[in-house]
């Protein structure tokens, strides 16, 4: 099978013939109908993170399940899915209480150090496969634990970023702050999570949406999508315009989708007495806050990974408000291409009007 695999850090994607092994255990064989381009992959092709090359990167993917390992209980061939890169056992205490974003257990969805890799390349050598899925090629080998079963009627191509971009970012506000309606957030980052982030608002029922990006062209899809004000950082001291549009007090929530230094600061300073700075974006690994107001002020600060949910129940109820109507994910799909042209994929999304693409072409 056609597969995209990363050689050498920062030099790009290139095609090969890749092999799959049969599926055993709890593994389920998916044949990939839409892959979305995330950051997250580009940044591992850039620099090794956690899947150092050769690899197989992609992971917001959704197809229909073309075989099942004897011990696969959720899933049947020819069921349609969408994966999800949280890795969870199901039975530690954090499984059980719903945290799966925290199990204790999530090497048990891979396979082992000793055990046949899942991918070869042609000369039978094995390939990293990203974030457990690999999805950049015409069929993945997934566990089950991480597919949802999704209805028919829901398209691929919008399916295939719920796994990521979309639970990312409406989690955070739904799951995370479990924002109160009428409560007042502000989004730093209106890219592809930030876009779900202000949908998972709108589901909340805040009264105020605010959105805080550097482009015009971004901003204006943050309306559509239902920010109710927005600022551009270029021009107008965010902190300063949050407040002003706050009567003077800030906002409850604040979700930082960029992730430097000088967001996370203007998010927390832009937070009322008891908000909370919600910290989503990974845009530098490490940074630390200066110094934090007194503890009068009662702000807190709290990471949140893909959307401190349940993957198998949200993303079935995502899809579900899409086909209500409810959740805007057509505006969110902006291009798609074939599964050769990932690097032209990439490139596309450095157009502040790009919002995702997605590879849908796997010939």
């Amino acid at each position: 099978m056609k597969a995209m695999v990363v050689r050498e850090l920062g030099a790009g994607w290139v095609e090969e013939e890749v092999s799959l092994a049969a599926p055993r255990g709890s593994e389920v064989l998916v044949e990939v109908k839409a892959s979305g381009l995330c950051g997250s992959d580009f940044m591992e092709m850039r620099r090794e993170v956690n899947h150092p090359p050769p690899s197989v990167l992609g992971h917001e993917i959704a197809g229909v399940v073309a075989g099942v390992g004897p011990n696969v209980t959720t899933l049947a061939v020819g069921d349609h899915v969408a994966g999800c890169l949280v890795p969870f056992c199901g039975k530690c205490r954090r499984c059980l209480s719903g945290d799966v974003g925290l199990c204790r257990n999530p090497g048990e969805v891979f396979r082992g150090a000793g055990e046949e890799a899942r991918i070869r390349d042609a000369e039978g050598r094995p390939l990293d496969q990203g974030m457990g899925i690999g999805g950049f090629a015409q069929r993945a080998l997934v566990h089950e634990n991480m597919l949802v079963k999704l209805p028919e009627e829901m398209p691929f191509p919008q399916a295939a970023v719920l796994g990521c971009g979309v639970i990312t970012g409406t989690g955070a506000v739904l799951n995370a702050a479990r924002v109160e309606r009428g409560e007042s957030v502000a989004i730093i980052g209106a890219g592809g999570v930030g876009l779900n982030a202000i949908s998972g608002a709108v589901l909340a029922g805040a009264a105020q949406i605010i959105v805080i990006d550097l482009n015009e062209a971004t901003l204006e899809t943050a309306q559509r999508f239902g920010a109710t004000h927005v600022v551009n950082s270029g021009e107008t001291e965010p902190v300063v315009a949050v407040k002003a549009l706050t009567g003077g007090f800030g906002v409850r929530y604040a979700f930082d989708i960029v992730g430097i230094a000088a967001t996370a600061r203007q998010g927390y300073d832009m937070l009322d007495r008891g908000g909370t700075l919600y910290q989503i974006g990974m845009g530098s690994s490490t940074f630390e806050l200066e110094s934090l107001p007194n503890i009068f002020d009662r702000k807190a600060i709290q990471g949140v990974f893909m959307g401190s949910g349940v993957p198998k129940r949200d993303i079935a109820v995502l899809a579900d408000l899409y086909l209500d109507g409810r959740l805007n994910l057509d505006d969110l799909v902006s291009a798609e291409i074939s599964l050769g042209e990932v690097n032209e994929g990439y490139e596309k999304l450095k157009d502040p009007r790009v919002n995702r693409v997605v590879i849908t072409d796997f010939s």
